[in-house]
């Protein structure tokens, strides 16, 4: 194992979590649950926000729910869903055919196929899990115009819980990757160039009757174990049913119930600022003056 990927042991592989995905394309709208909660959620965010957008991002748009939302929102703004998954793309594109304004389009969250300061609005729905979130902030900020909005939803460490406490009375190995806390994900938007970054939390619990369910809802929606260092071979009989034992022994009420930190996050585009190799945000003199109130100037 190199150095690069010792460093990464824990985090998503992220061709692994780009071939989940695929696979889970023509099921994904089955078990998307908790997706759509924290879409319903963001959507309700945005229209506090009075944006009259140009051209708008829905990156990791998965099947295109959230995109078409989007094209109805903002019916003069042209919608760019973005998704490295073909199969995604293609369901967005049959379900978005009769919105004009709508296009899917296949590209990489970490390295975006778009100009710099050439989008308004920035929509990312549960996509920062399966990426490496400052690169993808890196590319938000560069391609954000000065004043447009980053909204997204992402979870952090306590989500699946249950799964990990069960797995760690099995075995030492890594079932479930890792999800960034909130406040280094704040941290990291701002030393990524994006500006003024809010974060909250709500919590979620969903409930299942039996592990297996659970286990089919992760496969459908493509968000089983993708962690660097993972085991790679099948799950064992007797280590299958050990796990199921322990969730089991977590059963409260009847039911299992598995806890998803849902986190919510804005940040704003601007100009001027380069990030040096240190991790150093430098603003231009231009910039600065701007920003600052004198004469004949207005903070935001």
């Amino acid at each position: 194992m190199t150095d690069n990927s010792s460093a990464r042991v824990g985090l998503p592989e992220k061709h692994a979590a780009m071939v989940r995905l695929e696979r889970a394309s023509t099921t994904f709208d089955t078990a998307d649950a908790v997706h759509t909660e924290a879409r319903i959620r963001l959507l309700e965010r945005l229209q506090l926000f009075k944006l009259t957008p140009v051209r708008v991002v829905d990156l990791g748009s998965a099947t295109g729910k959230g995109t078409a939302e989007l094209a109805r929102l903002y019916p003069e703004a042209q919608i760019l869903a973005i998704d490295l998954s073909s199969p995604m793309a293609e369901h967005t594109h049959r379900r978005c055919l009769s919105l004009d304004t709508a296009s899917p389009l296949i590209g990489d969250a970490e390295r975006l196929p778009l100009m710099e300061n050439s989008v308004d609005l920035v929509f990312a729905n549960l996509l920062l899990p399966w990426c490496d979130p400052q690169t993808v902030f890196r590319e938000v900020a560069r391609v954000l115009r000065a004043g447009g909005l980053m909204l997204f939803t992402t979870v952090g460490p306590d989500t699946l819980q249950e799964v990990r406490r069960a797995w760690r009375e099995v075995d030492s190995d890594i079932h479930v990757h890792g999800f960034v806390d909130m406040h280094d994900l704040g941290d990291l938007a701002a030393r990524s160039g994006l500006a003024e970054p809010v974060m909250d939390v709500d919590r979620l619990q969903v409930t299942y009757e039996k592990p297996a369910r659970l286990v089919d809802d992760l496969r459908a929606s493509g968000a089983t174990n993708v962690a660097y260092g993972r085991r790679t071979q099948l799950t064992g009989v007797s280590r299958w049913r050990a796990f199921c034992e322990q969730l089991e022994a977590q059963r409260v009420g009847g039911v299992i119930s598995i806890s998803v930190e849902l986190i919510f996050g804005q940040a704003w585009g601007t100009v001027g600022m380069a990030m040096g190799g240190d991790g150093v945000v430098r603003i231009s003199a231009e910039e600065l003056a701007r920003k600052l109130p004198g004469e004949g100037a207005n903070g935001r």
